[in-house]
């Protein structure tokens, strides 16, 4: 059986959880305001989130068509929301970044993206229940950098690139006592700078500090190890790139298990309460193939046996002067 959550807001404002069994209708799950509340009832109770939102009862059909789609997870203080991930960790999934790189090194060195990629290939699975080798991580934001279904995904005014990242990510909720709880998975599209990042491999950090989107499902229980879907560009209604991608843990160079150690075994990590997106990276890429986008350009990322797809279209933040002031 496949099960999913969706959050969302009806017109009077009000906000609910549907789940979604095997491919049926979304039904409210009764007496339920959000994922997190949910999860934490699961908690309380020693439950799975499926068996929670099956306890609370069956509620009435949803039609999603009229109501407004939320991210799957969200916080009540964004700033116990954070957006991390991983790079390299995909078969294939160096080809690209190389390309990036290569151009600053003379063609018969290894690139240091490659040679990451290789230690994951070697180490990233380990089967003796010790932690693998440890992946590229990097920081996107908390949670107002995650952006709702069809919102536009703003690129700051200084940005040099708008490119999108088809991946799967990760969704977690510390429990009381420090432990990571995974809720979930999300089709996600991990928006990033891949111009910024191609003038200096070190100005990765900069690139990745940008908003991010979600699909609206939250799927519940294990993430099929093959995933297969399609990343789509649209301009004026026209599909401009189209590409098949990857993910799973048949794909992947590391185990989900290790991306989540080497994330969570920093105690800053563990903070009980706080929700954590994590994206576990991709093999594909518009900007490998030179396409650059544009305001307005429209992203589509689909995946059985996410149902519904992440859309969003690519916007445009207005520039800000940053000024520093002295008490």
């Amino acid at each position: 059986m496949t099960a999913s959550l969706i959050q969302f807001r009806d017109a009077s404002g009000t906000r609910g959880v549907a789940l979604i069994r095997d491919g049926g209708p979304a039904r409210a799950v009764p007496g339920v305001s959000g994922t997190v509340a949910l999860a934490r009832r699961a908690l309380a109770g020693g439950q799975s989130l499926l068996d929670a939102a099956l306890a609370a009862g069956e509620g009435p059909v949803v039609d999603l068509g009229s109501v407004t789609l939320l991210a799957p997870v969200d916080h009540p203080d964004p700033a116990h929301l954070l957006l991390t991930g991983t790079g390299l960790t995909h078969l294939g999934s160096a080809e690209g970044r190389d390309k990036m790189h290569r151009s600053m090194t003379e063609a018969a060195q290894q690139t240091d993206s490659m040679r990451m990629f290789l230690m994951g290939v070697d180490g990233g699975k380990p089967s003796d229940g010790e932690p693998g080798v440890q992946p590229e991580w990097f920081y996107k934001g908390d949670g107002d950098a995650l952006i709702a279904p069809g919102e536009p995904l703003p690129s700051p005014a200084f940005a040099l690139d708008a490119g999108e990242e088809p991946e799967i990510a990760g969704i977690y909720l510390v429990a009381d006592d420090g432990t990571p709880v995974r809720l979930g998975f999300a089709l996600a599209n991990e928006f990033s700078d891949h111009v910024t990042e191609r003038g200096n491999y070190l100005w990765l950090a900069h690139s990745k500090l940008r908003p991010a989107a979600l699909g609206p499902e939250l799927l519940l229980g294990e993430l099929p190890p093959h995933v297969e879907g399609t990343s789509r560009i649209r301009r004026n209604g026209q599909v401009i790139w189209e590409k098949p991608f990857l993910s799973g843990e048949a794909n992947m160079s590391h185990s989900i298990g290790n991306l989540e150690h080497h994330h969570f075994k920093y105690p800053a990590f563990r903070r009980p309460g706080d929700v954590h997106v994590h994206f576990f990276g991709t093999a594909t890429l518009s900007f490998s193939d030179e396409v650059t986008t544009e305001p307005g350009d429209l992203f589509e990322i689909e995946a059985a046996p996410f149902t519904l797809p992440v859309r969003n279209p690519v916007g445009r933040a207005e520039p800000v002067a940053v000024r520093v002031a002295t008490l």
